[in-house]
């Protein structure tokens, strides 16, 4: 492999679009509307639509410094440019970090779902087995090209789409009759502003392999704001389509698959639960793709060893980065203790997002041009999630120390490297 060969610029507005579909679409919106109904009533689809408009600054941010970078590793890029490398390097170790503990345990998450088929599936012995080979086989297609991945997360996006317009149409057409909308007491405000903000979280990854755009700066920022309107919408009529079939009360795992079995019949209820399953992989395909990404941009700006910014001279990918992704997320899958670590996850999205946020009248000062509006949208999203951060407990905070003081001292390692090369050169 050859560490100056660099990818090609292959993905288009719509390849991006997936990337961020399936970073925000996963497992939850098959539990949310029961949950989030339980919270508001029937003033949880405008609710939904509300919780876009809350959302919508984080994403601004995030779109405006697109338009300044074309490189890979978003986050990475905006944090070093505005606070310099250590920065740059947090605004990135984290969730590569986070995203090999996520890729493992959502993982089992799907072949849970995929139990619905074959009942073998919940030995725990064959589970382990077909989470590990999912994941390597997941690993070696991105390994291929971004060009054949995309094209697999296509595939698999449709997948987790079509059970959620089954849902939405069976409740046009099925002759339910829409609930009246009651507005809330909002008694729970706090804890509905969490849920919302969750629903929304994975939205940034479409930045991360920006190096690999065809137009990026033109491009990512589109894509930025019109998913989170389309994914909004899509929620919101979800949790519409939910309140108008009417199922029993009472939040669980599977609310979706209940609203269909009482308009569809029991192969409706499977298509939800199977549907679930492939919304859980596109999101964990989605994962493979981008979350390497990060580590190569970060390679890229010596803030982790070369080794991770080698690209296949044949198939013209971040192969190593790839791999090692892969083969950790797939050894953290047989560990039974790994769970905890899983909470950090969140937390380490959040420190992300604030760098982020704060990134943006930083850079926009050094250029000499700042903006007030910029400022002040900017300032929103990054007191939205330095709230957030703060109602997590006392375990993920733990475990973010944890990935927090490891991922330093990769980067130390990796500044040292740097500099005994550039003194022998």
């Amino acid at each position: 492999m050859d560490k100056t060969i660099a990818p090609p610029r292959t993905v288009g507005f719509w390849g991006s679009s997936l990337f961020q579909i399936n970073g925000m679409i996963g497992s939850g919106i098959f539990a949310l509307p029961a949950v989030l109904v339980a919270y508001v009533g029937s003033f949880a689809p405008w609710m939904m639509l509300l919780g876009g408009i809350m959302f919508l600054p984080l994403a601004l941010t995030f779109a405006w410094l697109a338009k300044r970078f074309d490189g890979s590793g978003g986050p990475v890029l905006y944090g070093k440019a505005a606070f310099g490398n250590f920065a740059g390097f947090q605004a990135g170790w984290g969730r590569y970090a986070s995203g090999i503990i996520a890729l493992a345990a959502n993982t089992h998450v799907m072949v849970a779902y995929f139990a619905a088929l074959s009942p073998a599936l919940e030995t725990p012995l064959v589970t382990t087995v077909v989470v590990v080979l999912t994941i390597l086989i997941f690993t070696a297609i991105n390994l291929l090209s971004m060009r054949s991945s995309v094209n697999a997360l296509g595939g698999l996006t449709a997948l987790k789409l079509l059970p959620l317009a089954l849902i939405i149409g069976a409740a046009i057409f099925g002759g339910f009759t829409s609930p009246a909308i009651v507005l809330p007491q909002f008694s729970q405000i706090e804890s509905v502003v969490l849920l919302l903000f969750y629903a929304f979280i994975g939205f940034e990854g479409v930045t991360v392999p920006a190096g690999e755009g065809r137009n990026p700066k033109r491009d990512i920022p589109r894509v930025l704001v019109t998913v989170l309107a389309g994914v909004t919408l899509l929620y919101a009529l979800v949790i519409w389509a939910y309140l108008t079939i009417g199922p029993e009360e009472g939040a669980n795992e599977n609310a979706l698959a209940g609203a269909a079995e009482l308009a569809l019949g029991q192969w409706g209820a499977l298509v939800i639960v199977v549907g679930a399953g492939f919304s859980i992989a596109a999101n964990n395909f989605a994962s493979l793709i981008v979350v390497p990404r990060v580590a190569y941009g970060m390679a890229e700006q010596g803030m982790l060893p070369s080794w991770f910014r080698q690209v296949s001279p044949r198939f013209l990918t971040p192969a190593n980065s790839i791999v090692f992704y892969g083969v950790a997320a797939a050894l953290f899958s047989v560990w039974a203790g790994f769970a905890a670590l899983a909470a950090a996850s969140t937390l380490t999205r959040l420190l992300t997002y604030a760098i982020t946020a704060a990134a943006v009248p930083m850079i926009e000062h050094s250029e000499g041009r700042a903006n007030p509006l910029h400022a002040v949208v900017a300032l929103l999203a990054f007191v939205a999630s330095a709230w957030i951060a703060s109602h997590a407990d006392q375990q993920a905070w733990s475990m973010f120390g944890v990935l927090l003081v490891t991922g330093t001292g990769l980067y130390f390692i990796a500044s040292r490297g740097s500099k005994d090369a550039a003194q022998a050169a």
